[in-house]
């Protein structure tokens, strides 16, 4: 495991989130326990998982907050002021179904161009499992409770709530995809 993106990723993630936004920092947090529990699965990615896990709400913070769309403030921060690896970067951009998002604010070519998808579908599936069974205080959920706590948060016709609804079958497919690799690992 390579603990000096790690701890490099929690730092950022930190300095970014803690003071200004405790709540998503927490959440942050939750999701990094999550990625540490699968970090095993994959192998030499396990690092990437947890870094990116911690960083992937980091475009939140609302001295990064440019375009209003997390996933694609939070990747072009990394990329533009950390020079941070390629693949981070993408994690970031991308978690939890984010191009579905992109559509709904018309930024999808952006991200896409930026950011493209990683062709990595169990590292890809690992960080939306990490984020879609964390509660906002970082506590762990089903993802259908947090699917249907997000479209409680925002309401249903917002934005997100548009987004999370027609992601929410993506979601549950990832979740699935890596509670059944997980079922096969040794305890």
């Amino acid at each position: 495991m390579d603990e000096s993106l790690v701890g490099w990723a929690t730092r950022v993630a930190n300095a970014e989130l803690s003071l200004a936004l405790p709540r998503r920092w927490a959440h942050s947090q939750g999701v990094a326990t999550r990625a540490a529990e699968l970090a095993q699965i994959l192998g030499s990615d396990g690092s990437l998982l947890l870094a990116s896990a911690v960083l992937h709400d980091v475009g939140y913070a609302p001295r990064l907050a440019v375009t209003g769309f997390h996933p694609l403030d939070g990747a072009r921060f990394l990329r533009d002021e950390h020079g941070a690896d390629g693949r981070l970067v993408r994690l970031v951009a991308n978690h939890s179904f984010a191009r579905l998002e992109a559509e709904e604010r018309g930024l999808r070519d952006c991200l896409d161009a930026e950011f493209p998808l990683l062709d990595e579908p169990l590292l890809v599936d690992a960080l939306v499992y990490c984020d879609m069974t964390t509660t906002p205080d970082g506590e762990r959920t089903t993802a259908e409770e947090r699917v249907a706590e997000i479209v409680g948060r925002y309401g249903a016709d917002s934005l997100v709530g548009r987004f999370i609804r027609r992601a929410s079958p993506q979601i549950l497919a990832a979740v699935e995809r890596v509670e059944a690799v997980l079922a096969t690992q040794p305890r």
